[in-house]
């Protein structure tokens, strides 16, 4: 039988679950009866756990309380927080550094020594390229936006676009979202009626908030893939889409995030957006997939640059 502070923690872990137990599982799995289970529960409430049962059958379920108890994380958890309050630390959202510091020094403070050692050789052995080049948004600003997606209410914000300068913006907002070190946000533009792309880092929220908005349909309903195919066409002078004679399932691996856009259409095929700064790139870009591919709506440097791709490979087997 377990001793009673272990037990404890074992129940709590089995109460952290996320579903409710009734009294026979709970008792049977800590190998203890009714009625010293019964025992354990009230203690765990002394400590500040809400532990609530169920009238009628008997069932236990953990509760959020008034109160915060000590949480109960196993190993990959405690290093997985340590982890990700590292990252916050020196990452895309400007105003958390300190506070995210704070809770990492408060949380490395209780790890046993087998995991702080861990999460030292972790943090000692990476380096982080391009940090201070991605550009920072604030955490207020971030929260104004998600209430406002979550509340479904009109934004309206002053926007820096580079290609049309400073101005006020009103759109309905419909995600934030969080690309290669970028913050995002998807919404319906009123004035222009149409769905565009904001820079979070290029805008300052107007408040108060404006009314409530019915949400609308994103085209497609994939507001990740809908980004990635925007950012590219947007973003690339030269653009294109081709036929992959594979799967979109077959070729994902070989499609790196960034490089374009995958499109399903049937179990032998499926379409790549794609888009370089040069129609060389495009052409290495597309045949680094390694499949047969058709050109669809593609310009015609595109074209030029695959022939000169084809003659100079074929003149280095000729060379042999």
């Amino acid at each position: 039988m377990l001793e009673t502070s272990g037990r404890l923690l074992k129940l709590l872990s089995l109460l952290q679950s996320h579903r409710d137990w009734s009294g026979t599982e709970l008792a049977q799995r800590l190998g203890v009866s009714r009625r010293t289970l019964r025992r354990d529960v009230q203690r765990l409430r002394d400590l500040g756990y809400p532990v609530h049962a169920a009238q009628g059958t008997a069932g236990y379920q953990l509760g959020a309380g008034a109160k915060l108890p000590p949480l109960l994380l196993d190993d990959e958890e405690a290093v997985a927080i340590v982890v990700c309050l590292r990252t916050g630390a020196d990452g895309s959202v400007a105003g958390i550094e300190e506070s995210a510091l704070r809770a990492l020094a408060k949380l490395e403070q209780v790890l046993p020594s087998r995991l702080r050692h861990r999460v030292n050789t972790l943090h000692t052995a990476t380096v982080r390229a391009g940090v201070a080049s991605a550009p920072k948004v604030s955490a207020d600003t971030l929260m104004v936006i998600a209430e406002a997606c979550r509340r479904h209410e009109r934004l309206r914000f002053d926007y820096i676009s580079p290609r049309l300068g400073s101005g006020i913006r009103s759109a309905e907002p419909h995600s934030l979202v969080s690309f290669d070190r970028h913050w995002y946000l998807v919404a319906w533009d009123t004035d222009r009626d149409d769905w565009r792309i904001f820079r979070v880092d290029r805008l300052v929220p107007r408040t108060p908030l404006g009314p409530r908005f019915t949400p609308r349909e994103l085209p497609g309903n994939d507001v990740a893939a809908y980004l990635a195919r925007r950012l590219s066409a947007q973003t690339w002078p030269f653009q294109a889409t081709i036929t992959l004679h594979e799967s979109a399932t077959a070729v994902a691996s070989r499609v790196w995030p960034g490089m374009g856009v995958v499109e399903p259409v049937d179990d032998r095929s499926c379409l790549l957006h794609v888009g370089a700064d040069t129609s060389r790139d495009l052409a290495w870009m597309i045949t680094s997939v390694d499949t047969d591919f058709t050109l669809i709506d593609a310009p015609p440097e595109l074209a030029e640059a695959l022939r000169a791709q084809a003659t100079r490979c074929l003149n280095a087997i000729h060379q042999e």
